[in-house]
């Protein structure tokens, strides 16, 4: 099984972190890297494989180098660092220098967070946010990770951004490598951004938790709002854990009440043309060499932050006013569908303790 075999400082509690840094199935490939969660603290875990000629150790030498921090933002930076020891641990077993000489140096960077309780912990993912401050929330990654997302999810992003501005429980199943799961991970979370001062107070915070295994279940059972990523296919079969479980593309929830949302209903479609639209116009600003300073992070944080500030700012003031009633008009004006969207709104309005009266009516059947 999997141990821990050296760690600073060696009083802190690393039970389960065996499992977090080596993802289950990571045998069948040569590297890997993995973000997780331990406590209130995020984890990158760099992990490689070496073929041996020894029994003892079946042919092969897996290792993983990780660090913890209180912020998941800045880990990236020391990606290269980490996957230069895993190799240098791979060769050289038991030579822990560099390791030793990297923690004096970064130690005194972390915060002390014993004794703090969990609700003044700095969790860099916040249900609110302030447009000047969301650079703050950025994880550093290599350039495309957004439109790896896009390219990969197509329009059913659209389906995972209802979900995710739902505070809904969502879990990604991917075999081995986890790396650019765990970069979905954090783009599903960046779907759900809202810079509304005086919003979400009551809403669960969404937490990404990236991987997870079986040892967190117990977790998990507790957490009534997470993005998390998995390699183990027996969390499909645990559906109380999960709302929403994405196989590869493939988008499903298993409550019924929640069924429409799966539908890509045609304000959807505009979203999703409009979206593209922008990244068009940015890669051509770049290649004409017009615009350097943005990139297609800021675009695709801030096209999904307005989308929902602009979605609460109407029920907002809608609720504000006198008859409170949301018509298909104020729907229309949100960018939303009125008669496909209903369900999500109903949903929004419930989970976010909005108070308007929806007069939306179904469609007639005939």
């Amino acid at each position: 099984g999997n141990m821990v075999e050296w760690c600073l400082p060696q009083d802190i509690d690393l039970e389960g972190v065996e499992f977090k840094s080596m993802a289950s199935g990571s045998h069948k490939i040569q590297s890997d890297f993995i973000y997780f969660r331990k406590g209130l603290c995020f984890g990158l875990a760099c992990f490689a494989n070496m073929p041996v000629e020894s029994e003892l150790e079946r042919g092969a030498r897996m290792k993983s180098v990780g660090i913890l921090s209180p912020s998941y933002t800045l880990l990236y930076r020391y990606m290269h660092f980490l996957e230069n020891q895993v190799r240098h641990q791979l060769e050289m077993p038991g030579h822990y220098s560099h390791l030793e000489a990297f923690y004096d140096d970064k130690k005194g960077v972390l915060p002390d967070t014993k004794g703090t309780p969990s609700s003044q912990q700095p969790v860099h993912w916040l249900p609110s946010i302030h447009r000047y401050m969301y650079p703050e929330m950025k994880i550093t990654h290599p350039a495309g990770c957004m439109s790896q997302f896009i390219k990969f999810f197509g329009e059913q992003i659209l389906v995972l951004w209802k979900f995710a501005l739902l505070r809904k429980r969502i879990l990604i199943f991917s075999p081995p490598p986890v790396g650019v799961v765990c970069y979905r991970v954090y783009c599903c979370c960046c779907l759900a951004n809202v810079s509304l001062p005086g919003l979400g107070g009551t809403v669960p915070e969404s937490k990404p938790f990236f991987y997870v295994n079986v040892a967190d279940i117990e977790m998990l059972e507790t957490e009534v709002s997470y993005v998390a990523c998995t390699t183990e296919k027996i969390f499909e079969q645990k559906r109380d854990l999960y709302d929403v479980y994405v196989d590869n593309q493939n988008v499903k929830t298993h409550h019924e009440h929640l069924q429409p949302l799966l539908k890509i209903n045609n304000a959807d479609k505009e979203k999703y043309r409009r979206l593209n639209d922008q990244r068009q116009m940015l890669m051509y600003s770049q290649e004409v060499g017009e615009d350097c300073s943005s990139c297609e992070e800021d675009l695709f944080i801030l096209f999904f932050m307005e989308q929902n500030n602009r979605i609460f700012q109407t029920l907002m003031e809608v609720s504000a006013s006198q008859d409170k009633t949301l018509t298909a008009d104020h729907a229309r004006g949100m960018g939303l569908d009125p008669q496909g969207d209903r369900s999500f709104l109903m949903d929004l309005l419930e989970v976010y303790g909005i108070d308007v009266m929806l007069v939306i009516d179904n469609p007639c059947c005939t």
